[in-house]
């Protein structure tokens, strides 16, 4: 099962437990994210395609880190005692599919966490 997401101006494939990286958002790692714009959704057995969305599904996912990555842009002229340097930081959101949920579909409730006995 799989799903094709749209956030922002990109397309990203969406798995059950696996990773997405989407733009940043001010969210908190632990926080829930529901992302509805959803172009196609696979089961395996049928496959809905959006014209220009799937009416009612949306892809859960569960916030993991925020990430960013550092690019670095370094001009040189040779001989001219010319040079220029310039970073940029860019934020992402990396996030953990949970569920991919067609129209009407709820996701199944979580089970309460236990936590073992204590032993002596």
């Amino acid at each position: 099962m799989y799903a094709i997401i749209e956030d922002g101006s990109r397309q990203y494939r969406a798995e059950p437990n696996g990773f997405v990286t989407i733009d940043y958002r001010d969210v908190q790692p632990g926080q829930t994210l529901e992302l509805g714009k959803v172009l196609l959704l696979s089961t395996g057995s049928e496959t809905l395609i959006g014209r220009p969305l799937v009416e009612g599904a949306r892809v859960v996912a569960e916030v993991t880190e925020l990430t960013k990555i550092k690019t670095v842009i370094q001009k040189f002229r040779r001989r001219k005692n010319s040079r220029r340097l310039k970073g940029h930081t860019q934020h992402y959101v990396r996030c953990q599919v949970k569920h991919i949920l067609k129209a009407g579909e709820q996701p199944p409730a979580e089970a309460p966490k236990t936590e073992p006995a204590p032993t002596a």
